[in-house]
C-alpha cells in the first residue's frame, strides 16, 4: 500500500501553486544567470525576485525575463524583510510550496527536488538544503565555520535537535510555514531565528544534504566584524525567544 500512497502524493502536489522567492540586492552580475537557470530545472515554479532597493541593474534585468515576477522595494529593508515579502506574496495568492533560493549563485535550482521532496510525502513543513551533512565542495572560511557550528550546538542544547546548517537560506515551505512566516519573521540575518519560531509553532523541520558553490559574483555584504555582530545578535535573539511566553 505504502507505493500506492507516496504516488498519489505526488500527483496531487503536481497541482498545486508552487513559487520560487528570490531576495535580491545588487546582484546584477549574478541575476541573470539564476533566473535562466531557475527557469530551466523548476518549469513549474513561479519566480518572484524581491528587489530589495538595488542601485545597480537588478530590477532592470530580473524585469527583462517574460516569466519572471517582480516587487520593487523602495528602500533596502534587508535580507529578513525581501524574503518576508515574499511570504506575504505567496500567501496572499494561495501559494502551496515556496523555495528560497539566494540571488547570487550559491544555491543551484537543480537541487530544488531534494528539498521539496519531504515536503511531497509530508515528512517535513520546512526544509533546509545543508552544506555539511556530507562532504562536498562547498567550503566556508573558519570563523564563519565556527559559528555555524555554535549555531548547530545551541539547537540541540535548546531544541533537542540537531541541524548542521542553520544559516543556510536554500529552504522549501509548506503553505502553513508560508502562513506564520508572512506573520512573524526576522527582520535581518533571519535563518537561524526563523527556526525557533518555526519549531515553537510546532512545526516539522528537516535538513537534506544538498551542492552549493561560491557566489558567482558580486560582495558579499558581511564583513569579519558584521559576523561578529551576526552571531551575537542572533544568540540573543533566540534566547529572548525562548524565554518569551507562547502567544
Amino acid at each position: 500500500m505504502q507505493p500506492v500512497i507516496y504516488f498519489l502524493a505526488i500527483t496531487d502536489w503536481k497541482f498545486v501553486k508552487k513559487i520560487i522567492i528570490i531576495p535580491a540586492f545588487n546582484e546584477e552580475a549574478t541575476i541573470e544567470k539564476v533566473l535562466s537557470s531557475a527557469k530551466e530545472f523548476c518549469p513549474d515554479y513561479d519566480i518572484l525576485v524581491i528587489n530589495d532597493g538595488s542601485t545597480d541593474g537588478t530590477l532592470d534585468i530580473a524585469r527583462s525575463f517574460a516569466f519572471t515576477k517582480t516587487i520593487n522595494l523602495p528602500i533596502n529593508l534587508g535580507v529578513g524583510g525581501a524574503v518576508q515579502t515574499g511570504f506575504l506574496y505567496s500567501r496572499r495568492n494561495g501559494y502551496d510550496l515556496a523555495v528560497q533560493i539566494d540571488a547570487d549563485g550559491q544555491h543551484k535550482p537543480s537541487e530544488v527536488p531534494k528539498i521539496t521532496e519531504p515536503l511531497l510525502r509530508n515528512e517535513a513543513d520546512v526544509v533546509i538544503g545543508s552544506r555539511f551533512i556530507e562532504r562536498g565542495s562547498y567550503r566556508k572560511m573558519t570563523f564563519r565555520r565556527l559559528g555555524i557550528k555554535l549555531f548547530s550546538l545551541t539547537n540541540k542544547i535548546l531544541l533537542k535537535e540537531k541541524i548542521t546548517d542553520s544559516t543556510s537560506g536554500f529552504r522549501s515551505y509548506n503553505k502553513k510555514a508560508i502562513g506564520i512566516l508572512s506573520v512573524n519573521y526576522p527582520d535581518d540575518y533571519p535563518e537561524p531565528e526563523a527556526i525557533y519560531i518555526l519549531k515553537r509553532k510546532g512545526l516539522r523541520i528537516k535538513e537534506v544534504p544538498v551542492e552549493m558553490t561560491s557566489r558567482l559574483g558580486g560582495k558579499s555584504s558581511i564583513s569579519v566584524f558584521e559576523s561578529i555582530y551576526y552571531m551575537i545578535k542572533v544568540f540573543l535573539a533566540i534566547f529572548v525567544l525562548i524565554l518569551r511566553k507562547q502567544e
